[in-house]
């Protein structure tokens, strides 16, 4: 396990990342790749593993989704609409800047796929590895700590009507099919 660790990196400005989005874009709809799988144990300590176990109840075994309250329940007890998020690879590498930082987004699935709400409506199911997922009407949006690890720029983009509408700080989803996921698995739309 290791903890996060956030070094002091060059943000990417607004141009930067104007420039570069052409080249998110072009991933996959349909049919993609699984590039890393990450646990959250703890608060702020992030696991990348060779094998995810999902699972209805308990989202990726061994996070701490479950743990976490919620406001948006009633009780404050975690949201099962909130239980898995998957982020673009691509986009993640571009704001990150290198893959050692991936996992400081938070997200623990990273996938080569179009997570635009075009390609993949509030319900879909995708077979993620063995496990299958569906997506969920819960908006993924980015915090003060995305901001932090990635530029207040960064942070901008996946607010705007543009980045919400392309997903660029992920989607939520809730886990319908117990299964493996290993990076390199196909995740696919059922």
């Amino acid at each position: 396990m290791t903890e996060i660790a956030e070094p002091a990196v060059r943000h990417l400005t607004a141009a930067e990342l104007a420039a570069a989005l052409p080249g998110v874009l072009t991933a996959p709809r349909g049919s993609g790749t699984v590039e890393l799988v990450v646990r959250r144990p703890a608060v702020d300590a992030r696991e990348e593993l060779a094998v995810g176990v999902l699972d209805p109840g308990a989202g990726l075994v061994g996070d701490d989704w479950a743990d976490l309250p919620s406001t948006a329940t009633s009780d404050g007890s975690a949201h099962p609409g909130r239980q898995l998020t998957l982020m673009s690879s691509r986009f993640v590498d571009l704001v990150a800047g290198s893959r050692d930082r991936w996992a400081l987004a938070g997200d623990q699935v990273y996938v080569d796929l179009d997570l635009s709400e075009e390609a993949l409506p509030v319900g879909t199911r995708l077979r993620v590895g063995t496990a299958v997922v569906e997506i969920t009407d819960q908006p993924h949006t980015g915090c003060a700590k995305f901001a932090a690890r990635f530029g207040r720029d960064a942070h901008k983009l996946v607010w705007s009507d543009e980045g919400r509408a392309l997903r660029l700080r992920g989607v939520y989803a809730r886990v319908v099919e117990a299964g493996e996921v290993r990076p390199g698995d196909q995740v696919a739309v059922l």
